[in-house]
């Protein structure tokens, strides 16, 4: 049976609340409690009005924990009986996340699980990350891709969407739907409004939008008209019902703010704690990590985090045309040079390059487990997992066949590498390629073409079948043959006026010349793989 009363307040009344209200406020016109037991009343009737699961998203930040707070206490005021359908809560962790933020996550999630079964509630915790294949590591000390940028954010669908869009369909594959709970508010950003009012338009019941992405699926968003100050009002006057501590949570954003004031409680004309944003420590997409610079500012004691502030920074070059160009190969990564105002545009990484990505990242896991608090003396910034598959990519995928990842393991970590030989077949390891290095002398190419036809070989004379093998030695060649760079794009310029010459020929119009986008296109390589 539903129950209006007995939700619990951390600090003063609602008459305190109502005084500090802005004319923007979601709590203006019928005060504060009004307000929020009216939205829970709404969220009940939704809850009753079908079997359809709820999936709750959930981060740990202010939003997100405002909305699973009103969906908990709708359940917590609920019979047994009335419990019908089940609540998921999903938080994806791209295992990249501030690792304040992670442990606030993993604990928060923890305790929530422990008093769903208590309160005998049907609402489970699921964290979710990506597939290994799909790490920021894995693509970027793996396979080489370059930092991400706004024309190549490669790291959004791979890290946070697809693990999100896998639970979801699993959801909507057992119970036909799905209704997601998020926290979106349309005072986020003038952009994030927009967005919310299209989706407004395709309404099918009242306050379910549409999932653009995902069939079968609908949004609610019961903050989507609070602000900043709504949400901290709800978060400070309303007990965590799972049990956390909502003022830690201020807390957090307070250390995560510039100066470290809060400004909440004392002037509403200002900015709050809610303009602190988390996200992942690696993120390039954004000129400064202001969250983890303002957190350690603030603290002293968390100055184990500068490695990671260091290693983001180094992440991310100026942005100029040249910055990041001596770490990139000069071929794409399907061996083909591509030239924008005649020069190559920079594929991946190369191989030096990622092997000191690598260094640099377990350098700063064993920083932070020498010298960061407790509970960070086991934490992985990169997974053994991840560190498999890049050995795999490394000597599989880019036939670099003397296997320097346990090397690179043993010379930063000081202990053998914890797993085996990737391959027992493999005839020859890191001697035999320094000695044909040390044949090639300074022609790499050379060296690398040896090095792919060898492993190719390899790869190839235990089939019966040797299906592939002259395609693989024809990519090989097409990869390799050149004499060196200026060779390579000297015949990248001829066969791009050849082909221009050739259309003229055709067409008798010059605007069919090959021009490449001004962008980086090696997102085009990939998306053809």
């Amino acid at each position: 049976m539903w129950k209006s009363s007995g939700w619990k307040t951390l600090s003063g009344g609602g008459a305190m609340a109502e005084k500090r209200q802005s004319p923007k406020s979601a709590f203006a016109n019928t005060g504060f409690r009004r307000s929020i037991e009216g939205l829970l009343a709404e969220v009940a009737e939704l809850y009753a009005s079908d079997n359809i699961p709820w999936v709750v998203g959930y981060s740990g930040g202010k939003d997100s924990t405002a909305v699973l707070q009103l969906v908990w206490i709708v359940l917590q005021r609920l019979s047994r009986d009335e419990l019908k359908k089940p609540v998921y809560v999903i938080s994806t962790d791209t295992l990249v996340e501030n690792p304040i933020v992670s442990l606030w996550l993993s604990k928060s999630l923890d305790m929530m699980e422990e008093a769903a079964v208590h309160h005998g509630m049907p609402l489970t915790a699921h964290k979710l990350t990506p597939a290994t294949e799909n790490t920021f590591w894995v693509n970027l000390i793996g396979r080489g891709y370059p930092a991400p940028r706004p024309k190549f954010r490669w790291c959004t669908e791979r890290l946070k969407i697809n693990p999100s869009t896998r639970f979801i369909s699993s959801v909507v594959q057992e119970h036909g739907e799905a209704i997601l709970i998020l926290g979106t508010r349309k005072a986020e950003s003038a952009a994030r409004a927009r967005v919310m009012e299209r989706f407004e338009k395709g309404r099918v019941r009242d306050r379910l939008s549409p999932n653009g992405s995902l069939p079968n699926s609908f949004v609610y968003s019961p903050i989507e008209d609070w602000t900043n100050d709504d949400v901290w009002m709800f978060l400070m006057q309303v007990a965590n019902p799972w049990g956390y501590n909502n003022k830690d949570l201020l807390t957090m954003y307070q250390g995560a703010t510039a100066g470290g004031e809060c400004p909440l409680v004392v002037d509403t004309s200002t900015p709050s704690c809610g303009d602190s944003r988390f996200g992942c420590w690696v993120c390039t997409l954004v000129e400064k990590d202001k969250s983890m610079q303002a957190m350690i500012q603030n603290d002293d004691e968390k100055e184990w985090m500068l490695p990671l502030l260091e290693l983001r920074n180094m992440l991310d070059p100026p942005r100029t045309p040249e910055a990041d160009r001596p770490l990139r190969d000069f071929r794409r990564m399907s061996g083909a040079v591509q030239l924008f105002h005649d020069r190559p545009i920079p594929g991946p990484y190369k191989q030096g390059v990622r092997e000191d990505w690598l260094r640099r990242v377990l350098a700063a896991q064993q920083h932070i487990r020498k010298h960061g608090p407790e509970q960070v003396r086991d934490l992985q910034l990169i997974t053994l997992e991840e560190l498999e598959e890049i050995r795999r990519i490394w000597v599989v995928e880019k036939h670099e066949i003397e296997d320097s990842l346990p090397g690179v393991y043993e010379s930063v970590i000081g202990m053998p590498y914890p797993k085996g030989r990737l391959d027992d077949n493999l005839v020859m390891g890191a001697a035999e390629m320094g000695l044909l290095r040390e044949l090639c002398g300074e022609d790499e190419l050379h060296f690398q073409l040896t090095r792919e036809l060898l492993s190719i070989e390899n790869q190839h004379k235990s089939m019966l079948r040797r299906a592939g093998l002259f395609s693989a030695i024809e990519q090989a060649f097409h990869r390799g043959f050149y004499e060196g760079e200026e060779d390579a794009v000297t015949r990248a310029r001829q066969r791009r006026d050849a082909l221009n010459t050739a259309r003229e020929r055709v067409m008798g119009d010059r605007s069919w010349n090959v021009q490449e986008e001004p962008q980086d296109l090696f997102a085009l390589d990939e998306t053809k793989r």
